[in-house]
């Protein structure tokens, strides 16, 4: 049986336990860290498919390996399943309506249908494993926390991946590609002041203003934005202004910053310049500064190699075939949950993609239907991802697929409704079976691994200097 035909039965066959595990885990709708019942049902089912499953890796009990087969090659797959924060909402409603029960968290970037597709491509690369002993292995690393605490990249710096030749994983969107372009670095750094507390009338000037500091520190930034690469975001939010009383000089403050740039080191050159903006801030005031980083990640960088091979399986597995229950809902996200400006940006996106002839077509069944041809154009996705930190220890490639209606944005409850229709599970699995077959690709084409690697290697040097120090754990309560 050749790969295609082994991949496609493998997933049909699996098929009901894949798309329960995805539903499942939508329901659980577990933030970053607390993915402890989706965790633990991933355990289960990885064991009862043979998969060796070790629990609580790098220092993060949600966090996993499970692998099959065994010696080299080693292909990695990455799976997240963590929700967001009060994106609660009801499956394949077309109206904002939270889901029944008091979790006020969803999964509005669809991390439930991820995670669920990449254990389809394990599944389907396993039933190879067992029909070709000998030929390698296959792990499915269980990544928490993408969205707040940099699962991967505490992965990436404690080794977790260090044995991988390389690795696959997908998103949910609402087009079907292989990402060529990459993404942002960040840092994410809280910024304290401590003023001495007075009365802002009787005494001012016995106090030192905490708020003042803060304040200054935004204006030192705004400026500095002018000398610092256009690429560049830096952007805050107070966490503390230092009381509700404004007769008193506040004694304390703390500004959230987070600092992105296409490449990691531009990022720490930038963050460098705030950390002087803060202390400068600081002395004018007569207040003291401290800062404590909390997060970071790498930028992601795409490997012409893997990617080729992953462009080259999902053509051949074809882009969902969406039927016309399908379209008449997507139809109805389309109209139902836009407003008359919002839908006229849809128009232009749409317009923008597949030309002003088609906006007809595409409004009428505004799903995608066509796997779009690989493009390397040098694009950057203003947005920021952990799979970054992967790609900086392993050559790494990556597929979206369309899971929802075009134009939906992610981080919405809009993606979150979508998450458990007809129209995720089949874009699920089709992602699952891209995957699957080019993992098996590279298993069978060694030589493509090694020029991965040296791609790799002329990328990133074999160098990888983590934005998270090695005393910053991961942040399990918070």
């Amino acid at each position: 049986m050749d790969g295609k035909a082994l991949v496609v039965r493998t997933v049909e066959e699996k098929r009901e336990q894949i798309v329960s595990l995805s539903d499942r885990v939508f329901e659980f709708a577990e933030i970053g860290f607390r993915e402890f019942k989706t965790a633990a049902l991933y355990k289960e089912v990885l064991e009862q498919e043979g998969f060796s499953v070790t629990m609580g890796i790098a220092g993060m009990p949600t966090a996993f390996t499970a692998s099959y087969g065994e010696g080299k090659p080693v292909i990695g797959l990455l799976a997240e399943y963590d929700a967001l924060p009060e994106l609660s909402q009801e499956g394949g409603c077309t109206v904002r309506k939270p889901a029944a029960g008091d979790n006020p968290d969803g999964h509005g970037c669809g991390h439930n249908l991820l995670g669920a597709g990449t254990f389809a491509a394990a599944l389907a690369m396993k039933a190879y494993l067992m029909e070709n002993p000998g030929k390698g292995t296959v792990i499915l690393f269980g990544c928490p926390s993408e969205e707040k605490g940099n699962g991967k990249t505490i992965m990436a710096r404690e080794g977790i991946f260090a044995d991988v030749d390389a690795a696959l994983t997908w998103h949910p969107d609402c087009v079907n590609e292989v990402i060529t372009y990459s993404t942002l670095a960040n840092v994410s750094v809280f910024f304290r002041f401590k003023g001495v507390t007075s009365h802002a009338a009787a005494a001012p000037e016995q106090g030192r203003s905490a708020l003042d500091a803060a304040e200054l520190m935004s204006v030192g930034v705004n400026y500095l934005r002018e000398h610092i690469i256009p690429e560049a975001r830096i952007h805050y939010a107070y966490r503390d202004v230092g009381g509700i009383a404004p007769n008193v000089v506040q004694g304390h403050s703390c500004v959230h910053y987070y600092i992105r740039a296409p490449k990691a080191w531009q990022v720490q050159e930038i963050y460098k310049r705030v950390v002087d903006v803060a202390e400068g801030a600081a002395k004018m005031t007569g207040t003291e500064m401290t800062y404590e980083l909390y997060g970071g990640l790498s930028d992601y960088i795409p490997n012409p190699t893997v990617s080729a091979v992953l462009q080259e399986a999902f053509e051949e597995i074809g882009a969902p075939a969406f039927d016309a229950e399908d379209f008449a809902l997507a139809k109805r996200f389309l109209t139902e949950t836009s407003t008359a400006e919002e839908l006229e940006a849809k128009k232009v996106q749409i317009r923008k993609r597949f030309g002003a002839e088609r906006e007809a077509e595409i409004l009428e069944r505004p799903l995608h239907t066509e796997v779009a041809p690989l493009a390397w154009n040098g694009g950057i996705e203003a947005g920021s991802t952990d799979v970054g930190d992967a790609s900086y220890v392993m050559p790494t490639a990556q597929l979206t697929a369309a899971t929802s209606t075009f134009g939906t944005a992610a981080h919405t409850w809009q993606m979150a409704a979508h998450g458990n229709t007809e129209i995720a599970h089949k874009a699920m699995l089709t992602a699952g079976e891209a995957m699957a077959l080019a993992g098996i690709r590279l298993l069978e084409r060694p030589e493509l691994l090694k020029k991965a690697h040296e791609e790799w290697l002329a990328e990133t040097g074999g160098t990888y200097d983590c934005p998270i120090p090695k005393e910053i754990g991961p942040r399990l309560t918070e």
